[in-house]
């Protein structure tokens, strides 16, 4: 167990409109995909891969904060 009080915690806010590539599971937002292919598997490659999963948003009524000093995820509902 950590000795850390999580006094440094950042709200983590829900991104909408998420994407992942299929192949390498690079996740961006939509509007920050400039060109339709991925950009981390063109820079790795020089692949245009154009296959996408939209990510869903999980509306569980979760709200989630990381401690910045230890960086662990906690969950409160």
């Amino acid at each position: 167990m950590s000795a850390c009080r999580h006094l440094q915690l950042v709200l983590l806010r829900e991104q909408k409109n998420r994407l992942r590539c299929r192949h390498c599971h690079l996740t961006i937002n939509a509007d920050e995909l400039t060109s339709r292919y991925c950009p981390e598997c063109f820079e790795s490659s020089g692949k245009r891969r154009y296959d996408f999963d939209e990510v869903a948003n999980a509306t569980d009524g979760i709200t989630r904060y990381r401690c910045e000093d230890c960086g662990v995820m906690i969950e409160v509902k």
